[in-house]
């Protein structure tokens, strides 16, 4: 980029600083421009600014810059921890690592707060010296407590807790029992075999599906979802209120539903064996899982079980011979339901979807909501049969979208940058991989590569890295307004459709859709489409930031108790400062290379291992390697651990520094034997 790309060698974008340094880079359309931290003036992470460009760029080619003007400030609140300076006045040091500079708080603006208190500071105030003032606007409790970082994280990310009375009034007028008015067009399925298929602890049931046999061998597949809209009507206080939050928050303690529980749980969650308001899609699939056609309907239905993913892969195994007679007259479905589900899954691998098989943990609470546990979980098969079912109605409802030529909300996966793609097949040629093919700025990777490359890796050392890798490489979903596919999953048309208690755009599409089934204009909706799409896709990465800190937060709260103790571990990451393992149970931490105290240690950028100088030992992703937990630390969510082997020279530098020993109470001069005690004035040395 250059002064000419831009206009006068200035640009405006979003000032996101480093967690982990003095630096940061200005985000916009025309690229990120680095600026140091003494180029910031006193622009904070979020704040929209003006830099302006300098002649030099940096090692990576960024473009650096000067910040010349602050048009917005970001940062409407924050949250840290009060103390005093030494010169007496109050201070927050700021949670996020992203925020460089105090706040300071006068006595009568913080409150009841003491030193050590974490606190949400407001009202900010930023005068010309480069200082920051602030008003104390919430006690959050101690430093430590673990309740009080985790509401630190919540409104650090601008995620709303508690609903406005308004909003909270219309619910509590919503009926709680279908009304008979209600079922004038719509499609009678009560009598039909349709059940949810959900975790243990689900309380929000959106779906429920069905399945049939067609006369011609082709299975009928029925997904009914919520008719949510029925409850929450256009422009109502409930629906703006919708909007604002996206989607709903599932952390380790609590849900921060996007819809009051009065709805998210009640009258719109398709609970068993009472009347619910659903929209349907009912797909006839063939024997090579491609949907010949579909239809799309208003119905009511009555849930016949609330299934659990854990019973389901019990009843399919055969391994309880109780719960197969509880549910026989399910068995059939469920077991034709397992067979589409493969013939789906063959395929979406037939076009090239790409499947990340992640393992992914469930961190289990006391009754303090402290953590006691983290359980690594598996996909079963009805996790994997409910996961195709929805793809397949997503889909369908995205293509019939596109080809109606109606206002929609897509969900988008566009194809990878070339630089990012040429950098994994730089990963994957350590492990004696490659990506294939003619692929540059004008031919971009196709899904189908990716997938080979992962089959390829399956059961090899490198599987989870190179997963990790590929997934870093891709791009980030989002919403739109436009149809541009969907990357990862091969597909051409794709939406949200399937979940309109938890994500405003699946709510919307059902808005969109109940409108043309009934015969209605629809041009309406394309001037809320854009703007509905881009608020829910930020609201979508504040709640996913939200959920991966908390987790974060409590894997480092239930791993401080085992300081100390050794682990089997896997190394996922190589950087210029250490590796990153990951153990058993899913949780990740640091080894910094000066902990390896048998050589000097160095990250070579070519062969993406950490060599030493002398033996030429060498540490690479997809590396076994035995480590004992040197600190995990809630505050930072950080978690330190040293090689087994350095253990010993190491696990000291973690210790809490000892408090030096107390000064005796009379302290005997060297030359002349005299004493002075504590509480004694001295002046210029003497007493």
């Amino acid at each position: 980029m250059s002064g000419k790309d831009i206009g006068k060698n200035e640009i405006n974008g979003v000032l996101m600083c480093n967690p982990n340094g003095f630096f940061g880079f200005v985000l916009s359309e025309n690229g990120d421009v680095f600026v140091a931290g003494a180029d910031m003036a006193d622009a904070l992470d979020g704040d929209t600014v003006t830099v302006r460009l300098k002649q030099e760029r940096t090692q990576r080619g960024n473009p650096e810059g000067v910040v010349v003007k602050i048009t917005e400030r970001g940062n409407e609140t924050v949250t840290g921890v009060i103390y005093r300076e030494k010169d007496g006045y109050l201070c927050v040091r700021p949670d996020s690592r992203r925020i460089y500079t105090k706040i300071l708080v006068s006595p009568e603006d913080a409150m009841e707060a003491e030193i050590g208190h974490r606190v949400v500071v407001t009202s900010l105030d930023y005068s010309k010296k480069g200082l920051v003032f602030g008003e104390v606007y919430k006690i959050l409790g101690d430093e430590n407590s673990l309740k009080g970082l985790l509401e630190s994280i919540i409104i650090d990310n601008e995620i709303k807790q508690e609903f406005d009375i308004e909003t909270l009034r219309e619910a509590d007028k919503t009926a709680q029992t279908v009304q008979k008015k209600q079922l004038a067009g719509r499609e009678d399925l009560r009598d039909m075999l349709i059940f949810t298929i959900d975790g243990d602890d689900a309380r929000d049931f959106d779906d429920a599906v069905s399945l049939e046999n067609h006369e011609n061998g082709n299975y009928i597949l029925g997904v009914h979802i919520a008719d949510v809209t029925e409850y929450v009507r256009e422009g109502s206080a409930l629906d703006n209120e919708a909007l604002l939050r996206g989607t709903s928050v599932y952390l380790p303690d609590r849900v921060i539903p996007m819809l009051p529980e009065s709805l998210s749980n009640g009258i719109c969650s398709l609970n068993p064996n009472v009347d619910r308001l659903t929209l349907s899609c009912f797909m006839e699939i063939d024997s090579r899982g491609s949907i010949v056609s579909h239809r799309l309907s208003k119905t009511v239905i009555r849930s016949k079980e609330r299934m659990t993913y854990n019973n389901v892969n019990t009843l399919l195994s055969g391994e309880s011979r109780k719960l197969r007679e509880r549910y026989e007259y399910m068995l059939p479905t469920l077991v034709g339901m397992q067979r589409l589900a493969e013939i789906l899954n063959r395929r979406r691998a037939r076009r090239g979807a790409i499947d990340f098989d992640f393992p992914e943990c469930r961190i289990v609470l006391d009754e303090n909501d402290e953590p006691r546990d983290i359980i690594k979980e598996e996909r079963g098969v009805s996790n994997r049969m409910i996961e195709e079912f929805m793809l397949a109605a997503n889909e369908t409802v995205a293509e019939y979208a596109f080809w109606a030529e109606i206002p929609f909300v897509y969900r988008s996966h566009e194809p990878p940058a070339f630089d990012k793609i040429k950098a994994l097949n730089a990963i994957l040629l350590r492990f004696g991989l490659q990506i294939k093919g003619k692929i540059d700025e004008d031919n971009p990777v196709r899904p189908k590569e990716l997938k080979r490359v992962l089959d390829e890796a399956k059961g090899t050392a490198g599987e989870t890295v190179i997963a990790n890798e590929m997934l870093r490489s891709l791009m980030k979903a989002r919403y739109t307004d436009e149809n541009l596919g969907h990357f990862g999953l091969a597909a051409k048309y794709y939406c949200h459709f399937t979940s309109p208690i938890r994500r405003y755009p699946d709510l919307l599409v059902h808005r969109i859709l109940k409108k043309v089934l009934d015969g209605k204009s629809v041009d309406n909706m394309a001037r809320i489409t854009d703007g509905a799409a881009s608020v829910s896709s930020e609201r979508e990465v504040a709640a996913e930031t939200a959920e991966r800190d908390a987790d974060d937060l409590m894997k480092a709260a239930y791993m401080s108790r085992f300081v100390g103790k050794d682990y089997d571990a896997v190394i996922v990451s190589a950087t210029g400062y250490g590796m990153y393992v990951q153990l058993e149970n899913t949780v990740e931490g640091l080894v910094r290379l000066e902990n390896l105290t048998d050589d000097f240690y160095a990250f070579d950028e070519h062969t993406g291992v950490i060599k030493g100088a002398r033996t030429g030992k060498t540490y690479g992703v997809g590396d076994a390697l035995r480590v004992v937990l040197a600190r995990a630390d809630t505050l930072t969510r950080q978690i330190d651990f040293v090689p087994e082997a350095d253990a010993q020279k190491t696990l000291r530098k973690f210790l809490p520094a000892k408090k030096p020993p107390a000064p005796n109470r009379a302290k005997r001069r060297k030359k002349t034997g005299k004493t002075y005690r504590k509480g004694k004035k001295r002046k210029n040395g003497r007493i």
